[in-house]
Parts: structure tokens; sequence; C-alpha cells
């Protein structure tokens, strides 16, 4: 028996909802119940929502988030992290599925739920092989860039919702197409258009004014007692939710075929990328604030999981939720309890019936989505980046334009090419800099930024702000010799302050040597300040020293100043002296 106690004692490293089990305090009880209930009035609508935003019917956004509740609540670290359907994500699965689908239905769920498996192992992966620096390639100017196209575009796909008429197009540039052509047709039905546009605008108001209030619901109830009421899917021809099928979903294993599965992969890879972001940042804040710590490497197998668990009963990918999470938090969570309350609420709906949902007016779903998308586009970042950095805002830039116009996972890939590329042209071409003396200031500063600097004569300080390798080699000896032609009286030395240059190849260290038996010709002495330690070795271990010399070096850049005037008996007062 206490063999069996100590087993079960064991598992919390894996399975932090157990723990939290283990130790749960009955006061927390209440808090939980009553955040459960309050999430889950903001997760029906939201789920279904996001669900037909990503081509599939609403109820698989109600599968999509019953599961992940459940299995994050076992597997997950965080207290009080929501996971479910997000709207980010909506239109990359939509992207993926629907050229694939064509038009299937019964297929789009099949892709959905297999993009959903794939992207939970790549999740996984991430989590246990420890590479959630991958993420770090999605900087925040391709993914302010991406997230402001993905707000635009699936705003545009939702607003024929709101204006009542259907559309089956696929890109932006298509659905904005649709959307002018329908309404220069008259094909608008003007009740879809009023119920739309104020559940959109009462969503807005409430959110921003009483926060505190279930908003989402009471627009739900609202429009649905409405729709009802007066019959409008009859009287009206309003579209609305129809009937749901009832009951908890089955496991099914979505299979697809290897051509699609190879498809499909790419977009689980930058699915996991984009949630793993998402949730480390956001189970990080939360942590903080509980004054606890969360493993990040658990964070990503348990959004895995949830993922996997996912695809397998009929669901689709999902993320952390920045929206929903702050309202378990306010509504006073406590711990993980209280996603499965939402999860069992859910469950009893789908098992007692949802055909109070059949009036559910489809321009409310629209305006649900809508308003999703309108909290995380971020406009104002892109004109501080314009404002702050030229070559950020032109990476987001071309996020934004990329995914919104050629489409979500080419739009991302050129973007992450563009980034590469801008960062090995700057490995390529580092700053550099000729130091000088400043009266009255301590250390050696950049001449260009205090052309007051004083210089010794016949000492060159040339700064190297990178690491040097095979890119950047010969720009390195060609603005070498560039500084010393620009002396201002004839060079006996040149010392490369080499504070910052972290690691020197076999193709710069060849150039090293060349550079100075260059200089040797010209009577011209190479030393280094600062060269760090491990770098040394290299050239050491290279055969470099015993070509350019072991004596070479000095600790500090005053130091070696200090050693040329000691050797050469220059004539020169640094400004402490006088």
């Amino acid at each position: 028996m206490r063999l069996a106690w100590r087993n079960i004692r064991s598992l919390p490293g894996w399975l932090p909802g157990l723990a939290t089990l283990l130790n749960y305090q009955p006061a927390w009880l209440i808090r939980d119940l009553v955040a459960g209930l309050a999430l889950t009035a903001i997760l029906v609508p939201v789920g279904m929502g996001y669900a037909e935003a990503s081509g599939l019917p609403a109820i698989h956004g109600l599968y999509a988030t019953i599961i992940p509740l459940i299995v994050y609540a076992i597997f997950g670290p965080s207290r009080i992290l929501v996971l479910g359907p997000d709207s980010t994500l909506t239109a990359v699965i939509a992207a993926l599925i629907l050229p694939l689908a064509a038009g299937d239905v019964e297929r789009a769920v099949v892709l959905a739920g297999m993009l959903a498996i794939l992207s939970g192992v790549c999740s996984m992966l991430i989590g246990l092989a420890r590479l959630g620096l991958l993420a770090d390639l999605l900087s925040k100017p391709i993914r302010i860039g991406f997230l402001n196209a993905i707000a635009l575009t699936v705003l545009v796909s939702q607003l024929p919702k709101i204006f009542g008429f259907p559309t089956e197009a696929e890109s932006l540039t298509q659905q904005a197409q649709h959307l002018w052509q329908g309404l220069a047709n008259g094909q608008g039905n003007g009740v879809a258009m009023l119920i739309g546009s104020t559940s959109l605008a009462l969503i807005l108001l409430l959110a921003r004014w009483r926060p505190r209030w279930p908003g989402l619901l009471l627009v739900v109830l609202l429009a649905t007692g409405v729709s009802a009421w007066f019959n409008l899917a009859n009287t009206a021809q309003l579209s609305v939710l129809g009937r749901l099928p009832q009951g908890l979903p089955d496991w099914q294993f979505p299979a697809v075929s290897w051509s699609d599965m190879r498809q499909l992969v790419p977009g689980a890879v930058i699915i996991s990328l984009l949630s793993f972001t998402d949730t480390s940042v956001l189970s990080r804040a939360l942590a903080q604030r509980g004054g606890y710590r969360v493993s990040q490497s658990q964070e990503m197998v348990a959004l895995g999981l949830a993922n996997i668990s996912t695809g397998l009963f009929q669901g689709f990918s999902i993320s952390s939720s920045a929206s929903r999470t702050p309202v378990a938090e306010a509504a006073g969570a406590k711990t993980q309890v209280t996603g499965l309350v939402g999860a069992l609420a859910i469950g009893v709906l789908l098992v007692s019936g949802t055909g109070w949902l059949q009036s559910l007016p489809s321009a409310v779903l629209g305006a649900v989505v809508i308003a999703a998308c309108l909290s995380f586009a971020d406009v104002a970042g892109m004109r501080q980046m314009y404002r702050q950095r030229k070559v950020e805002f032109a990476l987001s830039l071309a996020s934004f334009v990329g995914v919104a116009l050629i489409g979500v996972m080419e739009g991302i890939f050129i973007t992450l090419a563009l980034a590469i590329l801008v960062l090995l042209w700057n490995a390529w071409h580092p700053y550099f800099a000729v130091l000088a003396r400043v009266d009255r200031t301590k250390g050696y500063h950049d001449i260009t930024r205090h052309p007051e600097g004083r210089r010794v004569p016949g000492l060159v300080l040339f700064r190297w702000d990178a690491q040097l390798f095979f890119a950047n080699g010969e720009i390195f000896q060609a603005q070498v010799h560039r500084a010393i032609t620009s002396a201002p009286t004839p060079t006996r030395r040149l010392v490369v302050v080499a504070d910052a240059i972290t690691d020197i190849d076999i193709t710069a260290a060849d150039m090293l040597v060349n550079l100075h038996h260059d200089l040797t010709q010209q009577g011209i002495e190479l030393c280094f300040a600062g060269l760090k330690g491990q770098v040394k070795d290299r050239l050491k271990d290279y055969g470099t020293l015993d070509l350019i010399g072991h004596d070479i070096f000095a600790p500090t850049v005053g130091n070696a100043v200090n050693l040329y005037r000691t050797s050469h008996a220059v004539d020169w007062k640094d400004w402490d002296e006088v």
C-alpha cells in the first residue's frame, strides 16, 4: 500500500493536475465552480464561431473546446491557463484544409483532425527536445504583420455573415471581390445586417465598459431569443445555426492519404510554433502573478497532448487563449478544476441537447469572430516600428502582405526567409569603428560619434562588433586597411578591439594570417585587445598563433594603449595625465 502511494506521489512531475488534486483545498472549490461556469458562457459561442471561421461545422468547435480543457487539466503545469480554439489559427487551418477538402465537409473535418494531431506531435517534440528556440524565428515584427493579416483575412471572411449572404471564396482578394459583388448586387439580408452589426457593437461596448459582464453570452441569448420569437429563419430568410448533433464526440482516427499528410505538415509546424509562442508567454505571466513556476517543456507536452486528443475526437488545432484565460482569472479561478467544470458544463449541454442554439443567427457568430480579430490586430505596433526601425517595419509589412495576398503558409515562409537574409546581412556587414580618446570621459569611443576625440599618433584602434567568419572576413580586412589609410599619422601598430568577437572560424583565421603578413610588410604590428579566452584558444588550436604570434594580446584597450606608448616612446599625454 505504501509502495502504491509512493508511486502515485511520483507521478505529478508529468501530471501536474494530479498534484493539484492531491493538495486541493476545499476553500478553492466554490471559486473554481463559479469561474468554470463563467468561462463556459464564453467558450460555447467562441468555439462555434471559430469552427465556422475555420471552414468546419459549428459543433466541432465545442468538441475542440471540451477535450483540451480535460487534457490540459491533467497534464498542464499552469493552474488557470485555458486552451481551446484560437482566432489566430483559424485562417491557417482554413487555408490548409479547405483547398484539400474541395467543398466536402466530412473530408474537411478529417483533415482538420489530422492537422491537429500533427501540430500536437510537433508541439510535443518541441517540448521533449527543448526546441522552443525555434519559435524565436517568429520575431515580433513577423508576428505583428502576421496577426494583422490574419485579422484582416478573417474579418473579410466573416463580413458576408454580417450582411447575410454566403460566400465560398478562399483567398483575401477573392473574399473581398465576392463581398463587393454581393453588396453591389443587393444580396444582403437587412435583418442579418441589423442583428449582426448590433451584436458586434454590443460585444465591443460591453467588453470596453462592462468587462466583468458575460457580454458574449448576453448577446448570444438576446439574438437567439429574438430570432426564435419572431421565427426569423422563415419570415426573414435569416441564416441560423440549425440543429446540432446531440451527444459527446466519438473517437475517430482521421485517416488521410500520404499526399494530404505532406501538405499538412508545414502548416502543423507553423501552428505549433505560433501556439508555443502564445502559450509560453501567457503561462509565464500567470505563474509570475500566482507565485509559482511552470516548465515550458511540460507546457508544450501538455499542449501537444491536447491537440492530439482533440484531433482524435473530431476537433481541430487549438492553442492557449489570451482572451478567455483572463475571464477565468477575473472570476476567481484557483486551479485546473476550473477547466474541468467548463468541460463538464459543455458536456452536459451536448448530452442534454443543443436545440436552444438552433435559432442562433450566423451573423452573431460572425460578430463574435470579428470582435476577436479586432482584439489582436495591432496597427499601432506597425506604426511604432516604422518610427523606430525601418528594417523591422519592412519585415512586418512583408509578413502582412505575404500572408494577406499570397497565402498564409507562403507568406510566413517568405517572411522567415527574408528575416534570415536580414540576419545574414547584419552578420555579413556588422558595425565597426575606429576609437579615440575623449577628454574627461573614461574609455575609448567611436570617432564618428565623437569627432573631437584625440588619437594616439601611430596607433589605430579598430573595433569589430561581431564574430569573424567566412562571410565577413574580406570585409574586415578591407575596413582595417581603410582605417590605416585614413589615419592622421603613419600607422605603426593596429590594435583590433575584440571584446565583441565571440568566434573566429577557420576561414577568418586564414584571413588574419594574410592580414598579419600584409601589415608586417608595411612595418605595422598587429595586436588584439579584449579577445575572449575561448576565441584565443581556437586560434591556438588552428595553429594561427604560431604564425602571427602568441604575445600580441592585451586584456583591455587601455592596457594596449599603455603598452604601445611604452614600447614606442610616443609623445602623447592622456587627459588625466595633464
